[in-house]
């Protein structure tokens, strides 16, 4: 049964991340293929658009260092969007060669975190990102731009609005198609992200280029995804049974549960077209290889009613 509020979108696109954002952050290495059936059965579920892997060094992110073994293990998902996170010119080249049709950036909202992530101001990261964005804009890539810290940072504190809307503008001048708004840390409330979208918008960032990346450190994720909606936010990013954080961020702790994001969104009367039993049998299938129970409440609601049939076929199966 649903109960639609006014004042909300009809559909949300949610953008998967618990393939590079989830896994990013493992003590154990996950194997390759096992990756690539994830992924597969995350499209199976439903989900278009499923960020697959990051063309960063090995060392910096050694959970990623199979990128270019991945990615090809992937072309036969028609019709999903497989972004990638490419941290420099390198890393779109390698990411090209592969086919590789939508990457992403990763910039910061505040100083120190771009120190210690970038090693560079946040004036310098987007001068190192400038000709990638435009490089990859030339190839006709689409670009999406990840702003970390945008409601708090653990060394600087809360952010302003206005602090985030002003590298949000020099994004999108750069070339960004799409902007994802970080709460990295997880401390963000609803009526700070109200007033960052409004601070936005009213500084001339169209809100249907925008989406929001929640952590749950303080059980916000979801208040903060309603109230970002009912903004006019319609491109929410969540992972699979709730996997990941950021190993830059000592304090963040896990992504927003796409399976919670889906029972509300669901109950809301609001279209994702994702099948949620499905996508629940996924994420305790991934627990399985992770050795771990999905930190995900609906999944666990869910994980007792799960039978076979809402087990995705192999991609080796089909």
């Amino acid at each position: 049964m649903t109960f639609p509020a006014e004042g909300l979108p009809a559909r949300v696109r949610i953008h998967e991340v618990g393939a590079r954002d989830g896994l990013q952050n493992e003590k154990r290495q996950v194997p390759t293929d096992v990756k690539a059936e994830f992924i597969h059965r995350l499209a199976a579920a439903g989900l278009t658009t499923i960020e697959a892997t990051s063309f960063v060094r090995p060392e910096w992110v050694p959970q990623l260092a199979d990128a270019e073994d991945l990615f090809p293990l992937l072309s036969d998902l028609p019709g999903v969007d497989l972004p990638v996170l490419v941290p420099n010119l390198r890393g779109l080249e390698r990411a090209r060669a592969l086919g590789a049709s939508r990457i992403a950036v990763f910039a910061s909202a505040t100083e120190t975190f771009a120190r210690r992530n970038l090693n560079r101001t946040v004036a310098e990261s987007l001068e190192m990102f400038a000709p990638v964005i435009a490089r990859a804009k030339e190839a006709g890539l689409h670009v999406r731009g990840y702003l970390s810290m945008c409601f708090g940072d653990p060394w600087e504190g809360p952010v302003a609005p206005a602090q985030v809307a002003a590298v949000c503008r020099e994004l999108l001048a750069t070339g960004c198609d799409e902007l994802s708004l970080g709460d990295t840390i997880g401390v963000a409330t609803p009526g700070h992200v109200e007033a960052l979208l409004r601070e936005l918008t009213a500084t001339g960032v169209p809100v249907d280029r925008l989406g929001v990346h929640f952590h749950d450190t303080y059980g916000q994720a979801l208040a903060n995804t309603l109230a970002a909606l009912r903004q006019g936010v319609t491109t929410v990013d969540a992972s699979a049974g709730g996997l990941g954080g950021c190993p830059y961020a000592e304090s963040a702790t896990g992504n927003l549960a796409t399976e919670d994001l889906v029972w509300m969104l669901r109950g809301l009367g609001i279209e994702t077209g994702v099948d949620l039993d499905r996508l629940a049998a996924t994420s305790v299938w991934m627990a399985g290889h992770l050795g771990r129970p999905s930190p995900s409440r609906t999944v666990a609601a869910l994980a007792s009613n799960l039978t076979p049939s809402h087990v995705a076929p192999s991609h080796k199966e089909s």
